[in-house]
């Protein structure tokens, strides 16, 4: 056997320490320094390996998971495939029901990484037998010997973050972040970034981003789960129906909405301005950040972080597909679809 410290004894010794990269055309407009912390540089190619890792590391020393047991888990896509990544070098088999918003290339690559797939409408409400969350349960319950991640409700999706991606965000701006934009969907990325980020300065502000068609804006403003702020959207990642209770609303301190349409324009923006190949969560942060910095949030001394999600692979069917675009109505006289030049021999 070779004896080297460089080599990974497996590829989940990969997970964690992105880099933060510098924006530099996309941002120009608004005053401030902004950084991109790049997560699709995580092996399974999104953050989500941080937390599939972490709750099953955590789930393993408790006793709850033994070789051979079954990880259940509802996903928009990128936790299930951390989970099923995880799942192999550790010996666990993976059911997976997923939201139908995810993409066909989504699915495949979870089937790919020997994960049995359960496709659910994107649109049943929670308590719907046929939402994921539902579907997820009950698999659980008719499953021997399985695990339910549960990871709108684990509390340790945020001290994933707390514990890896909110320190190597302080060491990497050297303690002079003041601003972090991300995404909510379960919470625990913006909750577990934020309880760390403001211990070490509670002037730090967190920008959260929402989607149009979720609850978790008004709710964080009011208190109150508004029904009638529920409709269909097409971001995936982002934004809920329901409450997580992975989401910590106290260390956040607004939202603010983007719709489908902005967002899908910015991830391909950020492509071919930054080199930054990312998915449809990430191009609605960096729409965020530019309305934040239209309402004056931001001044030449900022220093933004926005943690940008996952990779452009997970999104070729959608925002980067042309066709797509089109049946969204997403091109008009000012945002045209990339010209291609065939030549014909």
């Amino acid at each position: 056997m070779i004896e080297n410290t460089s080599i990974c004894k497996n590829i989940l010794e990969l997970v964690g320490n992105s880099p933060l990269i510098q924006l530099n055309k996309i941002t120009q407009h608004i005053p401030g320094s902004f950084y991109a912390k790049y997560e699709a540089y995580n092996p399974g190619h999104s953050m989500k390996d941080r937390i599939a890792l972490h709750i099953i590391e955590e789930a393993e020393k408790q006793g709850i998971l033994k070789p051979g047991n079954t990880i259940i888990e509802t996903t928009s896509g990128n936790t299930g495939f951390s989970l099923a990544l995880v799942s192999i070098i550790k010996g666990y088999k993976c059911i997976l029901a997923v939201n139908s918003k995810a993409s066909a290339g989504k699915i495949n690559m979870l089937k790919a990484m020997g994960a049995k797939v359960y496709v659910c409408p994107a649109h049943a409400k929670a308590d719907d037998p046929r939402s994921y969350y539902s579907v997820a349960k009950r698999l659980h319950e008719e499953t021997a010997n399985s695990v339910y991640i549960n990871q709108y409700f684990n509390q340790l999706n945020i001290e994933a973050h707390y514990n890896t991606t909110g320190p190597e965000i302080w060491k990497q701006t050297n303690g002079k972040v003041t601003h972090i934009v991300a995404a909510s969907g379960t919470g625990g990325t913006i909750s577990g970034v934020s309880k760390y980020i403001k211990e070490q300065n509670p002037n730090v502000k967190i920008l959260g981003v929402d989607a149009f068609g979720s609850i978790l804006k008004k709710f964080h403003e009011t208190g109150e789960f508004d029904k009638n702020e529920i409709y269909p959207y097409r971001i995936e990642g982002l934004g809920k129906n329901l409450i997580p209770t992975a989401t910590d609303f106290n260390v956040i301190d607004v939202f603010e909405k983007v719709t489908d349409e902005a967002a899908a324009h910015k991830a391909r923006e950020l492509a071919i301005t930054e080199g930054l190949f990312t998915g449809y969560t990430s191009g609605a942060v960096v729409q965020a950040a530019l309305q934040y910095g239209e309402k004056g949030i931001f001044n030449e001394n900022s220093n933004v972080v926005l943690i940008l999600p996952d990779h452009g692979s997970r999104y070729m069917e959608k925002i980067y597909s042309d066709d797509w675009m089109k049946e969204q109505g997403f091109f008009d006289s000012q945002t045209k679809e990339n010209e291609v030049v065939e030549y014909i021999k």
